[in-house]
């Protein structure tokens, strides 16, 4: 047996895999050239059969060198078979390219060969990823290579898409990556940054620029044949490849889009005079009849809005806008219906960019006449674009609501006409973000949307996500109707049941907006009715799932609790309960507060039926005060139920004390007193005003008094009584007196501006609910002198001296500032 000798350590796991990498790497490489070199020979002179199995060699080590490449190596740059082989892709690749000439395009070994091209280029690809500044010494290449065969006519007759996806996705990599961008200050830059920056600057001229930027706007921007035969005879099926479908991200139009912006944005104080330039040449309104003509005005209108960003002080959007761009959406020729179209995406692209708030009446008329095009294509364009208006920050309600009856119809007949679900599905949150913005305003429009939901959500049964656009719609919807919501209840509360049951498939993907649903409905119900608190059988599943959905269910518990606490409370407590009791053995801290508050809600709703029902929970919160939680916000939560119960429920609470004294094995004044003490000591935990007066007024209803105990803990009931002072009065600076500016004496509704939500029936509740509470009803500063004074009555002048002076004095000083006047 050899020992390691001194010294020795362990290899790691990369060098491990780097050595084995190195050892046959070698051989990997030859197989791979002389399976590449024999395909090349049957290209020329074999038949179709060896060609193909040579070919499906190649592919296959082709693979294992990418493997090995890509990831056996900490730094590839410094094995010179790695970089060697990789030097040599972009021979290999012009010599399978032009062997592309000599195979049909429609056979078997059409396909292996374009599938090992584009391994080639995955080679690259995953090795920049991987290595960028290994990949340093590749960069001119690439960049030659690719821009040649893209962009030049070295690549016609030979390339293909996919292939020209590759390139311009090679192109772009370089262009973006971050290990190739210097600092601001070069000196703080590393070497390897600086050279590979210094590389691509010297590729990427003023010609070349011009070449990529005016080839990718008037050869690749272009709408193809296929583009529009597909826009004629499936216009639907045209509009969500247009917008990402599932072959989206491997197209050719997305991918030369996301590289021009990219290339436009890197050196954009070169390419802006350029597209400027072309823009010049496309003034006024071109001849119908020259199709060429249109479509180069299309690219071009598709570069000015891709670059929107990069043009902001360079054009003059508004008026090109009221001067160019107007006038062409008024062409109603048929053939001038991608111009309409690119006009309104165009503007769409702009609006939240730079557009003059006083134009949008203009838009907002062209918008109403394009929803009635006779093209569909425009019509969902147009969509889009009033979805962008509406939801920018510069949106004005005012300004739009001449026009949202006519839209509104519009939007809904167009809802109607579309057949496929992506569509259907693009419309509805065109609708739902309207009726989000303009709120109550909705009101009179909505009858026909609210009659045909029903029917899409029956004929949307095998489409989960055209269902989640239905709920979100008629989350918006049920916003804004408010109250009048209740009229939807056949329909909705079905759905909001379906939707959150977790017993049922769909919920997978309803479950989130079905619980946003159920919630807003709960704050806009005027009352509960026996269906909507059937629902809450859904609630118990829901709380096992312990899910990101959680606060969402909190949230609509106390939604029932603020709704109708008696009967919710009646029929779902003890089960609810049982849940929670679950929960606090295994929730965050976080969920914890959420579970308290919650009790918390049900004791200041209903102060006699809250405390019974939670009553199992109680215990727990009394241990959390007597051991001194260590979690502030947690403790804050329990001194926040507890003042509760103390405050409003005398008598529960002395049955919980007399509970507690005989589980700790104490007496019932010893833990009095430890609690007051720890509540004392814990004060600064509670952060909140409400809470902190609701602590002064729970520990004052204690007195009067002549229990030693409470007597020896009035020293620190006074301390967070005059706190509680400090918190809550304010000074009147005309009289020089003091007022509670917590209390609330009257029901006067605050005034609503524009873009404040108009109050939902759950903050009429909470109002209500308010206008009973005592933190908000009892004046802090008169139920201290009324305690104090019985407490004197109680013992007397001398014994009620005697108490006092335990006090600070300091602490007396400013209590008898705020007293002043009783």
């Amino acid at each position: 047996m050899v020992l390691p000798q001194p010294g020795w350590q362990r290899p790691t796991a990369s060098q491990c895999e780097s050595e084995l990498a190195s050892g046959i790497y070698n051989f990997a490489c030859s197989l791979w050239n002389h399976h590449t070199d024999t395909f090349l020979q049957h290209v020329s002179s074999g038949g179709e059969a060896a060609v193909l199995s040579s070919l499906e060699r190649t592919l296959l080590s082709l693979k294992v060198l990418r493997k090995l490449t890509v990831n056996g190596f900490v730094e590839p740059h410094k094995n010179m078979e790695v970089m060697g082989f990789l030097h040599g892709i972009f021979d290999r690749l012009k010599q399978f390219l032009e062997c592309s000439r000599n195979i049909g395009t429609d056979n078997v070994c059409r396909d292996r060969l374009e599938k090992t091209i584009i391994l080639f280029t995955k080679v690259l690809l995953d090795f920049l990823d991987q290595h960028p500044f290994s990949f340093t010494p590749l960069i001119q290449r690439s960049l030659e290579f690719s821009v040649s065969y893209v962009f030049t006519e070295v690549g016609e007759g030979v390339t293909f898409e996919r292939f020209i996806v590759q390139c311009m996705n090679l192109i772009k990599m370089i262009v973006k990556n971050y290990a190739y961008k210097p600092s601001k200050n070069f000196e703080d830059s590393s070497p390897e940054t600086l050279e590979a920056h210094k590389i691509k600057m010297a590729f990427f001229t003023y010609p070349t620029l011009t070449e990529i930027c005016r080839r990718l706007v008037s050869h690749y921007f272009l709408l193809t044949e296929e583009e529009l035969t597909m826009w004629e005879e499936d216009p639907e099926g045209f509009t969500v490849e247009e917008t990402g479908g599932d072959s989206w991200k491997y197209s050719l139009r997305p991918c030369t889009e996301v590289l021009f912006i990219d290339i436009f944005h890197e050196y954009n104080q070169t390419l802006t005079p350029v597209l400027l330039e072309m823009m010049q040449t496309l003034q006024g309104p071109t001849n119908v009849e020259d199709m060429n003509a249109l479509l180069i005005k299309d690219a071009v209108y598709n570069a000015v809005g891709l670059a929107a960003y990069e043009l902001f002080d360079s054009v003059d959007f508004d008026q090109w806008f009221k001067n160019q761009l107007l006038p062409e959406l008024q062409v109603i020729h048929n053939r001038y219906k991608p111009l309409r179209r690119r006009v309104i995406w165009l503007i769409g692209q702009w609006i939240s960019v730079k557009f003059k708030s006083d134009l949008r009446p203009m838009l907002y008329e062209a918008i109403c006449n394009l929803l009635q095009d006779q093209d569909l294509v425009v019509r969902i364009e147009t969509a889009t674009t009033l979805k962008l208006t509406v939801d920018d920050f510069e949106f004005r309600t005012d300004q739009f609501l001449p026009y949202l009856e006519t839209m509104f119809t519009l939007l809904f007949q167009l809802l109607q006409q579309v057949t496929e679900c992506d569509t259907k599905m693009h419309v509805l949150h065109v609708l739902s973000c309207v009726i989000e913005r303009v709120n109550i305003q909705i009101r009179p429009y909505v009858g026909c949307l609210v009659q045909y939901l029903p029917l899409l959500w029956k004929q949307s049964e095998e489409h989960n996500m055209l269902r989640c656009a239905i709920l979100t719609t008629l989350i918006h919807l049920v916003q804004g109707l408010g109250a009048d919501s209740k009229n939807l209840y056949p329909f909705l509360l079905p759905v909001i049941q379906l939707s959150t049951d977790v017993s049922q498939p769909p919920h997978v993907y309803l479950l989130e907006d079905g619980l946003e649903l159920w919630l807003v409905t709960l704050e806009n119900s005027p009352c509960v009715t026996p269906e909507l608190l059937r629902i809450f059988q859904n609630m118990s599943p829901l709380l096992e799932l312990s899910s990101e959905n959680l606060r969402t269910c909190f949230k609509i518990i106390n939604g029932y609790i603020f709704l109708s606490s008696t009967e919710f409370l009646q029929t779902y407590a003890v089960g609810l309960c049982q849940s929670f009791c679950e929960l606090l053995k295994e929730i965050t801290t976080e969920g914890q507060v959420q579970v308290l508050k919650v009790v918390e809600n049900a004791l200041k709703v209903n102060p006699v039926l809250g405390p019974q029902m939670f009553q199992p929970i109680l215990p727990c919160v009394f241990r959390g005060i007597i051991e001194g939680e260590r979690y502030p916000v947690v403790m804050s939560t329990y001194l926040g139920v507890m003042g509760r119960v103390l405050l409003q429920n005398t008598s529960f609470f002395s049955s919980l004390l007399n509970e507690m004294a005989h589980k700790f094995n104490q007496e019932m004044d010893q833990l009095l007193g430890n609690m007051i003490e720890m509540w004392v000591d814990r004060m600064d935990n509670i952060t909140q005003p409400e809470r902190r007066k609701l602590s002064a007024l729970a520990l004052l209803s204690l007195l009067p008094s002549d229990n030693s105990v409470i007597q020896d803990k009035f020293c620190g009931i006074i301390n967070i009584s005059v706190e509680g002072l400090h918190d809550v009065m304010t000074e009147d600076p005309e009289t020089g007196t003091y007022k509670d500016c917590m209390l609330m004496s009257h029901l006067e509704e605050p005034k609503v501006t524009e873009d404040e939500e108009p109050p939902t029936e759950q903050d009429k509740r909470k109002k209500m609910l308010a206008l009973k509470d005592p933190v908000h009803t009892v004046s802090l500063q008169q139920f201290i002198y009324e305690k104090l004074k019985a407490q004197q009555e109680l013992l007397g002048e001398q014994g009620f001296q005697s108490l006092m002076e335990t006090v600070d004095t300091e602490i007396v000083t400013q209590l008898q500032e705020f007293l002043q006047g009783f």
